[in-house]
């Protein structure tokens, strides 16, 4: 029987050795760290680009589940680290996956060899150099752990650092002025758990964005967005737009830059203390840096302000360090050649698991990535015939107009890309049951009219 090598143990990777281990797949699963989970296993020591002290999920509880696997009903609406942590390793245990892991191993290098397969050269627990051959390769180590650094002309000479590396606000972020660059997830978290303790923050934003609450109308955010999928995209957009309009006010009224584009064309940011925080003045908005000076920074308006730290949350860069660069490089890629995000074609044992930025949560729809894998692996799922025309057809009809960049390079928007999971699962006799909203379109309108 065919073995498959699993490159990371985070929420996608326990998804594809659960399929694997369903469908009688034999598998070898790898991970560097000492717990399953990735980048939701928090740890205080830099290196390991990990969630912060008071991490709380951006998707809410129910559209973040495994769907074959609910999370426990006493977690809060929107759980924290370690709820997620702990719900990662009883779903591995569970399914017979947490035992075959093996943890402290570190994948050095992966290339193809001239039959067509993978040889991958690794590290073990004990230090040890190995080299084993697969036959398939599922690659889940997700792409949120090489900091992106901005370029800015001069130097800053005081605390420059990445949200790679921010844990928690510490005694010596205590009565400092604070910059925080970018306002994606990551900024408005860092802005505002910095806003507890420190003497002032700014948060720098090249260009607008919309933030969106947790809660609008009594439910989660996301289960609303559940609620109209059935809309087409562009209704979808202004609906979506207004509502947060009304929750949020005018930008313009308390200093942020007013977005003239509608929702659904930029991944939102999911906050429902920001706006309350630049409100109370506590954090206050700056336009894009121009420039470097000592511990001053100068911004394009003009303006010039003096920090001790600042905190840059732009992102991270998609890299595989295992493969060679003129291998697979998707680095500077504004759009994945990847079919359903996940299928080079190319390489048709090769397979990318949770490689996407859905506008919701990446494992229930990683876990069905998996299934497929498996069963193209079972020979019961036939991919398109001609896989650079498919891809190509996929870069052209995205799930929404999304902008352009590296930011979007893997955006899809969640029930979108899951409907497509599902209906190439049913090509192969794979049924996964509907999956409904908890809130009905009548239940929406109603609370909208009587807001």
């Amino acid at each position: 029987m065919n073995k498959v090598c699993i490159i990371g143990a985070g929420p996608s990777g326990i998804s594809a050795a659960k399929n694997c281990q369903q469908y009688g797949i034999p598998y070898d699963i790898f991970e560097k760290n000492d717990k399953v989970g990735g980048n939701w296993v928090f740890n205080s020591k830099t290196g390991h680009s990990s969630v912060y002290e008071n991490t709380h999920i951006i998707s809410s509880r129910t559209m973040s589940e495994y769907e074959d696997y609910p999370m426990p009903e006493h977690y809060p609406d929107y759980p924290r680290h370690d709820h997620l942590q702990a719900y990662f390793e009883k779903y591995s245990k569970h399914f017979g996956v947490y035992d075959q892991i093996k943890f402290h191993h570190t994948i050095n290098h992966v290339s193809k060899t001239p039959e067509g397969k993978w040889q991958v050269e690794y590290t073990d627990d004990h230090t040890q150099h190995h080299v084993h051959i697969y036959d398939y390769l599922m690659v889940c180590n997700g792409h949120h752990w090489m900091p992106k650094y901005p370029e800015y002309e001069g130097e800053f000479t005081g605390k420059w650092m990445h949200s790679h590396d921010f844990k928690a606000v510490t005694d010596e972020w205590r009565g400092k002025r604070i910059l925080v660059i970018g306002a994606g997830n990551s900024g408005c978290d860092v802005a505002v758990e910095s806003a507890r303790v420190s003497k002032e923050v700014f948060l720098s934003m090249r260009s607008p964005q919309w933030f969106v609450p947790k809660f609008m109308l009594g439910h989660p955010a996301d289960i609303l967005v559940k609620a109209i999928e059935k809309f087409s995209p562009n209704t979808r957009r202004k609906l979506l737009t207004k509502m947060v309009k009304v929750f949020t006010g005018n930008y313009a009224d308390f200093g942020l830059p007013v977005n003239d584009k509608p929702m659904l064309t930029q991944h939102p940011t999911a906050n429902s203390d920001f706006i309350d925080y630049v409100r109370h003045g506590k954090i206050k908005p700056k336009p894009a840096i121009k420039r470097l000076n000592g511990k001053k920074i100068e911004f394009v308006d003009g303006t010039e302000q003096e920090f001790d730290i600042v905190c840059c949350c732009t992102g991270f860069w998609t890299v595989f360090p295992f493969f060679d660069r003129d291998f697979i490089d998707f680095q500077h890629a504004e759009k994945l050649p990847l079919y359903r995000k996940m299928m080079h074609a190319d390489h048709d044992n090769l397979y990318f698991i949770g490689l996407f930025q859905p506008l919701g949560c990446i494992w229930p729809a990683s876990d069905h990535q998996a299934n497929l894998a498996c069963q193209e692996i079972l020979g019961k799922y036939k991919r398109p015939a001609d896989m650079h025309k498919a891809i190509q057809k996929e870069l052209e009809n995205p799930h929404h107009q999304f902008e352009s960049g590296q930011r979007h390079a893997a955006e899809v928007d969640y029930n979108d890309f899951r409907a497509e999971l599902v209906a190439d699962l049913k090509s192969a006799g794979i049924i996964i049951p509907e999956r409904k909203s908890k809130v009905s379109i009548k239940q929406l309108l109603g609370s909208l009219l009587s807001a």
